[in-house]
């Protein structure tokens, strides 16, 4: 390790210059118009896995925009681990909100800022510019890596099933690291061992065939926006948990190790109302209620709705229709299509007379992930944490929803971990994304540790 380590901070500025050169490419996978953008960052990406002493390095075929594969096959008597990343990123927009161009990575205060070098083209060149470590002072890994870069992860991963069945044989491993996602706290280090799945919605309810006049037909035609309103309504109860019956149909306690690390956090509820800009709700009296809310329980979130007129001023119509739009984020146990069941019972039994209803799911939509709090590699992981930080790091769940976990269990029958230096507050998915430098060289030291840690650890 002393080898390794020392090419890594020789050659750090280099490093660095590789991240600012990835940044620059716009490879946004969600608009058309960066198609070029999406073409260049996984040639940068092979070229880079070649240059690092991976072979078999090759664009996989993907229906949607290619996968980019490599591997460094050392013995294969030795544990093969997969590493997961992603190339592509979000838009820029809005472009007036950030202080320096997206595309023109700037370092200032010890922080890189640029779109994706904190989602996910920071934490994704760690472990390639540390396996390159080992080829050149070792010659070899102490592992079988493979690595699987996909360019779709930031529109939905629509093909990512796919070619994890099409590939299955090529991607075969004993576990899956992923260097996406991301540390809860920047001051605080931590495990992601949960994230919760999603189903997403748009309901619409249909009145008269066309707009009315509100003055000649108010009071006597259906009004749909009412309808839309009282339905709305009825999906949460007065603490704002969900109230559709079979929401929770599957469902089981949160992991006690989970509930454990929330109550270590001593999470500060007040300042997170104070940080985004709100009065604290009555239903949430601490900083455990809240992250238990947020980890730990299912949700239906309202995202948008319309119905009428928008514009300007004044139009007295009484609309055709109206419409929501719903995510429901879920826990471990829940199904999207039970979702779809139960949302579309509980919204046809509570219909007004009069109203005809559309419920359309966006997608497939996934399971929440969790990995096997046993699993061996995770320990080693932690182990590494904490040797470079000083403290054992918090066992989190989150939130939002990463696929991935439940897509590598599923299709190649692995589990998966997450490994990723950048932290929540990088902004990343808003203007002025960064990545702090500092965790680019710890990511650096902390994958070479684990990756030399992890030889003698296989599956589940």
């Amino acid at each position: 390790m002393s080898k390794v380590q020392a090419y890594l901070d020789e050659h750090f500025d280099a490093g660095l210059e590789d991240l600012k050169a990835f940044c620059r490419i716009p490879s946004v996978s969600t608009d058309p118009a960066y198609a070029e953008g999406i073409a260049a960052a996984a040639n940068f990406v092979a070229e880079r896995l070649a240059k690092a002493g991976f072979s078999g390095v090759k664009q996989l075929e993907t229906g949607g925009h290619p996968a980019v594969y490599g591997e460094i096959i050392s013995d294969p008597a030795l544990p093969t681990f997969l590493v997961y990343g992603h190339y592509d990123v979000q838009p820029p927009d809005p472009l007036d909100k950030w202080k320096t161009p997206a595309f023109e990575p700037d370092e200032r205060d010890g922080r890189l800022y640029a779109r994706g070098v904190s989602d996910d083209k920071g934490p994704l060149l760690i472990p390639i510019l540390a396996a390159e470590a080992f080829m050149q002072t070792e010659g070899r890994m102490p592992v079988n890596l493979k690595v699987l870069i996909e360019g779709e992860e930031e529109s939905g991963s629509p093909h990512f099933d796919g070619t994890l069945q099409k590939y299955r044989d090529l991607l075969a491993c004993d576990m899956v690291i992923s260097a996406d996602g991301a540390m809860w706290r920047p001051d605080r280090p931590s495990m992601t061992v949960a994230s919760r799945g999603l189903a997403a919605f748009e309901v619409t309810v249909t009145g008269a065939s066309k707009d009315l006049h509100s003055g000649r037909h108010g009071g006597s035609a259906p009004n749909p926006i009412a309808a839309l309103a009282a339905l709305i309504a009825s999906m949460h109860g007065p603490d704002g948990r969900v109230s559709v019956e079979g929401f929770l149909d599957g469902t089981s306690p949160p992991d006690a190790r989970i509930i454990a690390a929330i109550e270590a956090a001593k999470f500060d509820a007040d300042a997170y109302y104070r940080e985004i800009g709100s009065a604290k709700p009555d239903p949430i009296d601490n900083g455990r209620d809240l992250l238990i809310r947020q980890w730990l329980e299912p949700t239906l979130e309202f995202n948008g709705i319309s119905g009428g007129y928008q514009g300007k001023g004044t139009k007295t119509v009484i609309p055709t229709y109206a419409s929501v739009k719903i995510t429901c984020r879920l826990i471990a146990g829940q199904k999207p299509d039970h979702i779809e069941e139960v949302l579309n019972r509980h919204l046809q039994e509570r219909l007004p007379a009069g109203f005809s209803l559309d419920v359309h799911r966006h997608g497939p939509g996934s399971e929440a992930f969790f990995v096997d709090p046993d699993l061996p590699a995770l320990e080693v992981a932690e182990g590494v944490l904490s040797e470079l930080l000083g403290q054992p790091p918090l066992r989190v769940a989150m939130g939002a929803t990463i696929p991935i976990g439940a897509s590598f269990r599923k299709h190649l029958g692995r589990e998966a971990i997450f490994f990723s230096f950048s932290t929540s507050d990088e902004d990343y998915h808003a203007p002025n994304e960064f990545f702090r430098l500092a965790n680019f060289r710890l990511g650096l030291t902390a994958w070479a540790m684990l990756l030399q840690r992890l030889s003698d650890v296989r599956a589940s």
